[in-house]
């Protein structure tokens, strides 16, 4: 991936969307610009799970000003990410094809825990570097993001179903607040926590850290309202809680510190927080300037800078799932190779990465089972935590390995599209022709192609040598008429393959 000066994260989150531009100088971010528009996406959400129209309307005009401000950025140097909401309401895909033209970017919808890992190593990079194990809280519009970690490094990441726009909701509608209501809140809240707090207390940390607007306006009410004299404490959110009680709603002229956009997710908010300090035993949480846009930034900046955390974790699948790597080199070698003579190669082919991770990870169901492998493959790499990795993207990655052997029918359904094909077709032909799992030389392949399939030369005398490739050969091209597309293969004389092999 080319080097970039400025880099860009936006952030769709179930509250705000954010952009944050960045400028880097010797692998650091410095901040240079940034835009915050108030969408309320998980508001929009109706009790069918889908996102109102009118909200729909306010998001796409806040992406279109982004899009104003990122015009002229190359997509390789901007990384737009949407959250919770994203993630749960029925006609996101449908709402996302707008979103995308409204910004003039791709948006890939983020999985909880890669969201959690992102806000750490956005908290990570804002803060001094030291030794001590930190416990990071992000309450978002729809979810809470939990995470330990040491350094750069996460140990435990969480992301809880519940934030402060879809608690103030339920519980505080119409923005009225009394004990009943706050107890029920947190009660859900605890109830919520139980299921990962163990865990958590038993990793144990030395500093507890808050990000986001959420903990970033708690800590600005208890000040202003001298409820803490730094942060947030324990003994400033009881204080918080007794007087919205007493007032029965937040009311920002009656409240020093409380912006009017932040009233009516004020409940939802201090409800969740006061079951986190309840559930961790927390006296006290720092506030950092860190969060998810800061930790989109300095992961692109790692893409940038051929650090991909979507290659840390491709290897580790390959370690953890006992891969053959020798086999897999095999097949990802050629594969390449024959993707290479359709597509010129350039340094920023982000076909060409995905099939190279495919050709890989193709084989990672083998250590569940022998028949119907690349069914398990395609599974643990649709359902499994994959960090750095995009839910569109490990989709895709699993469609690309689900396809690669069987039959093909049902994979135009599936979602298999456009260049897809050519991975599927180069993937496929590797694993066939690699079926013996040694280095034993091929044949010279010429290989063409276009919309309507592929062709193959193949020499004869090789296809004589090789009865059950040639037979796969056949069932081959079967598979591919399948699906309206064409495989011919041609077996061609000596002195054809010896011109193939001097092309080569």
């Amino acid at each position: 991936m080319a080097r970039h000066d400025l880099l860009a994260a936006v952030d769709l989150g179930s509250n705000s969307f954010h952009l944050e531009i960045g400028r880097v100088v010797d692998s650091q971010i410095y901040p240079l610009d940034s835009l915050r528009e108030v969408v309320r996406l998980g508001g929009g959400l109706t009790s069918e799970k889908r996102i109102d129209r009118a909200t729909q309307a306010r998001a796409l005009e806040a992406l279109a000003k982004f899009g104003e401000r990122l015009r002229g950025f190359p997509r390789q140097a901007v990384r737009a990410v949407g959250t919770n909401t994203l993630r749960v309401a029925k006609n996101a895909p449908q709402f996302m094809r707008e979103a995308r033209e409204a910004l003039g970017f791709p948006i890939d919808v983020i999985a909880g825990r890669e969201e959690a890992r992102l806000i750490y190593v956005g908290v990570a990079h804002s803060l001094p570097v030291g030794s001590q194990q930190r416990l990071v809280v992000d309450i978002g519009g729809g979810s809470t993001e939990l995470i330990v970690g040491i350094g750069l490094d996460p140990k435990l990441t969480e992301s809880l179903y519940m934030g402060c726009v879809s608690y103030s909701l339920k519980y505080f509608p119409e923005g009225r607040i009394d004990k009943a209501r706050m107890k029920a809140a947190e009660l859900a809240a605890r109830q919520e926590l139980a299921g990962i707090a163990k865990a958590y207390r038993s990793a144990g940390w030395q500093e507890a850290v808050g990000s986001s607007g959420t903990a970033k306006a708690m800590a600005e009410l208890l000040v202003q309202n001298g409820f803490s004299a730094e942060g947030i404490t324990r003994d400033g959110l009881d204080r918080l809680r007794s007087l919205l009680i007493k007032l029965e709603r937040a009311d920002p002229d009656r409240l020093p510190g409380l912006r009017a956009d932040r009233v009516p997710v004020l409940p939802g908010g201090l409800a969740i927080l006061l079951a986190v300090f309840d559930a961790f035993d927390l006296e006290k949480m720092s506030v950092s300037d860190g969060a998810l846009r800061q930790g989109l930034l300095y992961d692109l900046l790692g893409r940038v800078e051929h650090r991909d955390m979507r290659e840390a974790t491709v290897s580790e699948f390959v370690r953890r799932y006992h891969v053959d790597t020798a086999q897999a080199a095999r097949v990802r070698t050629f594969a390449v190779r024959l993707y290479d003579s359709f597509v010129p190669k350039t340094e920023d082919n982000a076909d060409r990465q995905m099939l190279e991770w495919a050709a890989r990870l193709c084989e990672v169901g083998l250590s569940i089972a022998h028949a119907q492998y690349h069914k398990h493959s395609a599974y643990v790499l649709s359902n499994a935590d994959m960090p750095g990795f995009s839910r569109m993207e490990q989709q895709r990655l699993a469609l690309i390995v689900l396809a690669h052997r069987g039959k093909l029918g049902k994979m135009h359904d599936a979602g298999l599209e456009g260049t897809d094909w050519l991975l599927v077709f180069a993937l496929r032909l590797a694993a066939l022709l690699m079926r013996s799992r040694s280095d034993t030389p091929l044949p010279p392949l010429l290989v063409a192609g276009d919309a309507s399939g592929f062709t193959i030369e193949v020499p004869q005398a090789w296809l004589d040598e090789n009865p059950l490739t040639g037979a796969a050969f056949d069932s081959e091209a079967e598979t591919w008429k399948a699906v309206g597309m064409r495989l011919a293969v041609s077996a061609v004389s000596e002195r054809r393959a010896a011109q193939i092999a001097k092309s080569d």
